[in-house]
């Protein structure tokens, strides 16, 4: 065996997303043989990519068939997050990915996808960070166990930065982590719209793969003010079954897929979908309707990221501050395992196939 032909046959194993061999990427590193072991390292564009166990079947048939059918191999992986990101000047440059999580109406739970994808993200091995961008009804300190906590300050290169609280292995920023939480903020759009630019600048997010952003339900100012700050990789729009917020739904998908905006819909969550109760796990009643989401994805020619089902727990952990991805929950967190697989799929060939994401320009 030599590096010459293991290369060769790996030249044979396609990236699946990306519709390329592994070494046409230079995805393949550290290639070592010792007699019949050979061991190498495929770079993944995510530290979250569900297709881990496809890859490593490819690559030792590859070799087995190809080079020497004795061999043992040892496929090693680590992951070096894509980016689409060029402007080193831009607005957090050290952010390689920007994700927005919106929705048409409240009441989906949209800031209960945003928690456990920012922490199932974490959890593949990519650094995450989560910001509540809902500043009229922020709930990420309830979802964390965090309130009444406040964040402290730093000074970074002669200017006063706040510093994101840390939980669960993530960074998290809330307006309710600065006013207290009995009181309404009664702010008119232009003070939501510079609050949620100072959650932008003046926090110390330093090095992220993804920065997951909670946005406030609807289709308004911030929602403008965070496109027109930095350059947002894509959008999720999280939606439940039911017509009604399949309606609205489609006002969020319409809003970033206008001309003067364009920021790429990486996809749509339906959640929701259906309800198992804990003491029948086989059953499934599907209590706001059936598959609206995966249909209007269709319709609109979006990927479908997933369904998250309606248990129980997953509440119970949002309110009492340990989110579901933290939880002894095996059979919930797989949905949003599932899901943040495919987002961190989704962003990936977002990230290869579309140009760079710019700031929108002032609308008139």
């Amino acid at each position: 065996m030599t590096k010459e032909k293991v290369l060769e046959a790996l030249s044979n194993v396609q990236e699946p997303d990306l519709g390329k061999d592994l070494v046409t990427l230079n995805m393949v590193k550290d290639i070592e043989i010792k007699g019949n072991d050979v061991s190498f390292t495929v770079v993944l564009t995510t530290p979250a990519c569900p297709l881990k166990d496809m890859i490593r079947n490819a690559c030792i048939n590859a070799i087995k068939i190809l080079v020497n059918k004795e061999a043992t191999v040892l496929v090693n992986f680590t992951s070096n997050t894509t980016s689409n990101r060029k402007d080193a000047q831009a607005v957090l440059p050290k952010v390689k990915n920007i994700i927005a999580v919106v929705s048409g109406k409240g009441g989906v739970g949209k800031s209960t996808v945003a928690s456990n994808l920012a922490l199932a993200l974490s959890q593949g091995g990519a650094t995450v960070g989560l910001m509540d961008a809902d500043i009229y009804g922020p709930s990420i300190p309830i979802m964390f166990g965090v309130r009444g906590e406040r964040p402290m300050m730093m000074n970074h290169e002669g200017k006063g930065m706040i510093v994101p609280l840390q939980r669960y292995g993530i960074k998290l920023m809330s307006i309710g982590l600065l006013v207290d939480e009995k009181n309404a903020v009664v702010w008119r759009g232009p003070m939501a719209s510079s609050a949620i630019k100072q959650f932008v600048t003046e926090v110390f997010w330093d090095e992220l793969d993804y920065l997951v952003i909670d946005m406030p339900p609807g289709t308004g100012d911030i929602h403008l003010t965070l496109v027109q700050t930095v350059p947002v990789t894509g959008v999720i729009v999280v939606t439940t079954p039911q017509d009604v917020a399949l309606a609205d739904a489609k006002k969020a998908i319409s809003m970033f897929g206008q001309a003067q905006i364009k920021v790429p819909i990486i996809g749509l969550v339906e959640n929701m979908s259906y309800f198992t109760p804990k003491e029948l796990p086989e059953n499934k009643y599907y209590i706001f309707g059936k598959e609206g989401g995966k249909r209007l994805a269709e319709e609109y020619d979006i990927p479908f990221l997933g369904q998250v089902p309606l248990v129980q727990s997953i509440r119970e952990g949002g309110d009492i501050g340990i989110p579901i991805m933290v939880s002894d929950d095996e059979l919930s967190k797989q949905a949003f395992l599932e899901f943040a697989g495919i987002t961190a799929r989704s962003i990936s060939m977002r990230n290869a196939q579309l140009p760079a994401q710019k700031v929108v320009e002032v609308l008139e």
